[in-house]
């Protein structure tokens, strides 16, 4: 019984969006999500994304997959990882000053406008990290972060980077994203440093279970006396022509190697879905996002009538 549910579930969802993905026969992940099973169909996904995946949090089940085990660059995705060591290892009252790494910043990168010696808490630069984007607050967390679990406020801050990096990819083999390789903690182009749409599914998932993580990132604006950050997540605007009702999380990406790339989660009426797009377009990354999630509570609602 319930494998026939599984198979109408995944037919309801396909037709949903009009065409499907081209999968060939019926495929099953047993060790950590499961796929409902799928038939296959050949006419092309309106999906513009190289990659897609859409995930029930409540049962596990993928949804939906476009390609989500090929390799690619994730971008400002990878801030999602950065972000979940951040709230296991540290407290968001402690007091951090910007350190060197200020002075690391890539021309034309996205930043939250830190400065060295600046001293902020881990709350504000988590805010600069997820909300903004800031490349530069990537690096000081990753720093700070790193320092800390080496009990030694006195490595450079190059080695400290390069610790963090090294508990990035630990922290990805434990959730079981075995097909990803990171190099930095904010996504820059590196061409060792990649996920995949499964893979990032499984670390947004495992982060969304944090409350402080998911507070931040459902977060419209953050804002004190010290900083002003907007959210670049448009699903989250209800100005924004893409505005998804029940939208609340979790973060933007691009670079040119990348694209555009959005992992985003919604909730409504009790049911918890999350989308990974991944090398969209600027407007298809919105688009494909808001179809995946629509789709994927239509699936639900109509199988739990």
């Amino acid at each position: 019984m319930m494998k026939i549910k599984h198979v109408v579930i995944g037919m309801i969802f396909l037709l949903l969006l009009g065409y499907g993905s081209q999968l060939n026969g019926i495929k099953t992940v047993r060790d950590h999500f499961t796929k409902t099973n799928i038939d296959s169909i050949n006419p092309p996904s309106p999906i513009q994304g190289e990659a897609a995946l859409v995930l029930d949090l409540d049962s596990g089940k993928v949804m939906y997959e476009k390609n989500d085990h090929k390799r690619l660059y994730p971008a400002s995705t990878t801030k999602i990882l950065t972000a979940l060591l951040a709230v296991e290892y540290g407290k968001l009252t402690d007091r951090i000053t910007v350190g060197k790494e200020a002075q690391f910043k890539t021309e034309g990168e996205s930043t939250a406008w830190l400065k060295e010696g600046q001293v902020l808490t881990l709350r504000e630069l988590l805010a600069g990290l997820m909300l903004s984007s800031g490349n530069d607050a990537a690096r000081t967390t990753a720093v700070y972060i790193a320092k800390k679990q080496l009990d030694n406020p006195h490595v450079s801050e190059e080695k400290a980077l390069d610790y963090f990096v090294s508990m990035m990819n630990r922290k990805a083999q434990e959730v079981g994203a075995k097909e990803s390789h990171f190099m930095n903690p904010h996504g820059l182009h590196h061409p060792n440093h990649y996920t995949t749409a499964y893979d990032l599914g499984l670390i947004a998932s495992e982060a969304i279970k944090n409350p402080t993580f998911k507070e931040i990132v459902s977060s419209k604006v953050y804002s004190d006396e010290a900083v002003t950050y907007q959210n670049r997540n448009k699903l989250l605007d209800s100005n924004s022509p893409y505005y998804f009702e029940g939208a609340n999380g979790i973060k933007t990406g691009f670079t040119d190697e990348a694209g555009y790339c959005l992992v985003s989660s919604a909730e409504r009426n009790g049911k918890r879905l999350m989308a990974v797009v991944l090398n969209s377009s600027k407007e298809s990354v919105w688009n494909d996002s808001t179809t995946l999630l629509t789709n994927g509570f239509r699936s639900s609602e109509y199988v739990n009538k």
